[in-house]
């Protein structure tokens, strides 16, 4: 009790030193007019105390920083990278012989996204994309943030109680597949939950575990109760279509969500995060500088990405660092192989390399390693579990990647130009 009445009295005092007005001048507008009392600055340096109040419900104040968030939409960084760099290669596939600059790229994302539109999904609308690595997820990655549409990034290992839970969770309306991969039926999967499907009309599914999904696209063969991205992205190519899409752009904000990503589950059951075009944008910013992209030529500009697409390694750190930067990414496999990233360093002269610490382990332990010609290799990012500095003494080694950024760990001891970050 002693110690609150003292909080009180010292409230007090502070209040009345505010003036007549008591806080609400300092609640109220301008803020720019008003000081900070009973604060003292954390440094001796000057500190910039005239920033403004949150707005619009946001969480954060900018306070004096040399470094300024950019405030811009997924889409919008595409349309200025294709801008700047229209020809230059901007997606790579090596397992689907799909190769687009970035001009073409675009375009077939507008279409994507005024295809998506033109079967009845809005802004804020959950679309779940379940499938390996392809070029389709990265088409419907690119193609929801031009449509406000909300990404829901499905774990392609997922089986049908998993699968249920996540589409349940964030209500999705739309789920995007491949018929199979490997032994992964994911059109059979999918009706262990939804038995309607097979005799449903595409685009009306009406399901009893989960009701708030009515569209089913198939990435690659016709099948009962579905549409087919082709066909979807056929419609987007219509010009009343692109028009809507324009029209939708106008009301996009970058704090908009576009995109949940779900945690591996191990500790319970998944949980999602919920990003918005903010958070994605800046932190493929952020990743960019650490890994100096503005101070690289075109041909420093190759990224061979082995690591998952539904994993914000291969999202967010590939995909968004590449459209930010004009950065020419480049999928090795549908899944990660150590053997085929070796063969797309050597065929495609990558310069980046991107993996978790296994994999580079499983790299560096190909039987065949020294057959292939890694000598463009010059950087990349070894993250999503602590990485052991002998691993990373091999990875600058044997493959000379001195640029490397060793994200979440310390690696003590390690020779080259390794940075440490803790993203």
């Amino acid at each position: 009790m002693a110690v609150y009445l003292g909080m009180l009295r010292l409230g007090r005092r502070c209040i009345a030193s505010l003036g007549a007005q008591g806080p609400r001048t300092l609640l109220s507008r301008p803020w720019q007019n008003s000081k900070l009392h009973c604060v003292r600055a954390l440094s001796s340096g000057m500190v910039n105390c005239t920033n403004p109040l949150p707005i619009g419900g946001l969480s954060y104040v900018q306070g004096h920083t040399s470094s300024h968030l950019v405030n811009t939409t997924v889409g919008e960084c595409l349309d200025t990278t294709a801008q700047r760099f229209p020809n230059r290669e901007a997606l790579v596939v090596l397992h689907e012989n799909v190769r687009l600059n970035f001009a073409q790229l675009k375009e077939e994302v507008d279409k994507a996204a005024s295809g998506l539109l033109s079967i009845g999904l809005r802004r804020g609308d959950r679309l779940g994309m379940w499938g390996p690595n392809s070029y389709a997820w990265v088409l419907i990655q690119l193609a929801t943030a031009q449509a406000g549409i909300i990404l829901v990034s499905v774990n392609p290992a997922y089986q049908s109680t998993e699968l249920e839970y996540v589409l349940r969770k964030v209500g999705c309306k739309a789920i995007v597949f491949p018929k199979q991969f490997k032994t992964q039926q994911y059109y059979n999967i999918l009706k262990q939950i939804c038995p309607e499907l097979e005799k449903s009309q595409p685009g009306a599914l009406k399901s009893k575990r989960l009701p708030e999904l009515t569209t089913v696209i198939s990435v690659d063969t016709p099948l009962p109760g579905t549409l087919l991205l082709d066909d979807v992205v056929a419609a987007g190519s219509r010009e009343q279509n692109l028009a809507q899409l324009r029209y939708h752009q106008q009301f996009l904000s970058c704090y908009d969500p576009i995109n949940i990503q779900f945690t591996s589950g191990t500790t319970g059951s998944p949980k999602g995060a919920t990003l918005s075009h903010h958070n994605i944008v800046n932190n493929s910013i952020l990743i960019g500088q650490r890994l100096k992209m503005k101070t690289k030529t075109a041909e420093e500009l190759r990224l061979i990405l082995p690591s998952p697409l539904y994993h914000c390694l291969g999202s967010v750190g590939g995909t968004m660092v590449s459209m930010m930067y004009g950065v020419t990414l480049l999928l090795s496999s549908a899944s990660f192989n150590g053997k085929k990233a070796l063969e797309a360093i050597s065929r495609e002269k990558g310069t980046i390399l991107y993996g978790t610490p296994t994999m580079f382990v499983d790299i560096l332990n190909q039987p065949d390693f020294s057959s292939y010609d890694v000598s463009s290799i010059r950087g990349g990012v070894i993250a999503g579990s602590p990485a052991p500095p002998e691993l990373v003494r091999a990875i600058i080694s044997k493959m000379g990647m001195t640029e490397l950024v060793v994200s979440g760990s310390q690696s003590q001891g390690a020779s080259g130009k390794v940075q440490a970050c803790s993203e």
